[in-house]
């Protein structure tokens, strides 16, 4: 299926964008108008489509550049859902009182109606919605019922106009998620085989394997991929150290791309910045080293060429 035809965009390269510099982090103190101009004229001219994870300051700040300065940029606008159940599963803890899950389902539907609103005031730029990121997989810390995100899917649907969908690993979609596929305009999934110790040259054809096992379970129903990269460090837990490089970042980048633009399929490569906010306090977590651009936004490996192409 045409990805792009089915949710009205035309074809072209995708990143996730999240802008936080060192010293800053969400709920912190957040980029400014500056800095993020910064970095969007760093990705403009070659991605077309950015994804943003939340209603928060950073976005935005974020949408009032894009249209201030008049840049070609659609964006995918997200709404970061928490918790509103425990998860005694989720290894780094996904533990909290009842009147912490009670308050977090109020924020919540907050969080939606920002996004309706940020939805409705930019119409031009924001081209489709997303209800949550990483709520119901079985390790996350911010477990939200699949009930739940039926029915922000639902409220979202009634205030807003663009197509809707829910960003998730590619596994709930399989099985646990199958009411949701019914509400959404189109399926998003996340597709990470470094984290399930794949060796580069086995990536690309496990990501096809991710893909495609969801779009085939689905054929009615356009399929997006909204997270997939490759982290360039490691301190060792959960992500081999001897299996994330820049030149293994690069490979793969290339493959996604390749095969994505080959097969017609909307591809938000994970992610543009490095983010030291992120993980643990250890320097090498992989949280922290997924941009295709180090933190001080030089590039790395995979960008070189093409940003010495937008220096000349």
């Amino acid at each position: 299926m045409n990805t792009f035809k089915s949710i009205n965009t035309i074809p072209g390269k995708a990143i996730c964008y999240s802008g936080f510099r060192e010293g800053q982090s969400p709920g912190g103190i957040y980029p400014s108008y500056e800095e993020v101009k910064e970095d969007l004229l760093i990705l403009h001219g070659h991605w077309k489509y950015l994804r943003l994870y939340d209603c928060d300051p950073h976005t935005d700040t974020v949408l009032e550049v894009i249209k201030n300065e008049k840049l070609d940029f659609k964006v995918m606008l997200g709404a970061y859902i928490v918790a509103e159940m425990n998860n005694f599963g989720c290894p780094w803890g996904g533990s909290y009182s009842e009147e912490e899950l009670i308050e977090n389902k109020s924020k919540n539907k907050d969080q939606i109606k920002k996004m309706i609103r940020l939805a409705n005031q930019y119409p031009k730029i924001v081209f489709s919605l997303s209800a949550g990121n990483e709520a119901c997989v079985d390790w996350t810390d911010h477990y939200v019922p699949v009930e739940s995100v039926i029915t922000y899917v639902k409220m979202i649907k009634l205030g807003a106009k663009q197509p809707v969908t829910f960003c998730e690993n590619y596994v709930p979609w399989l099985g646990k998620l199958k009411e949701l596929v019914e509400v959404v305009d189109f399926i998003s999934i996340h597709t990470y085989p470094v984290w399930e110790y794949k060796n580069i040259h086995d990536a690309l054809e496990y990501t096809k394997s991710n893909y495609y096992a969801v779009a085939e379970a689905y054929p009615d129903k356009p399929v997006v991929i909204t997270e997939a990269g490759w982290a360039t460090n490691s301190n060792g837990k959960g992500i081999c150290s001897s299996n994330v490089s820049e030149e293994n970042q690069e490979v793969y980048y290339h493959d996604l791309v390749n095969w994505s633009e080959e097969a017609n399929i909307l591809t938000f490569v994970f992610e543009a910045f490095d983010e030291p906010w992120k993980g643990s306090n250890e320097p090498l977590e992989p949280e922290k080293h997924w941009g295709v651009f180090k933190v001080d936004r030089t590039p790395k490996l995979v960008m070189k060429a093409l940003y010495a192409e937008k220096l000349t």
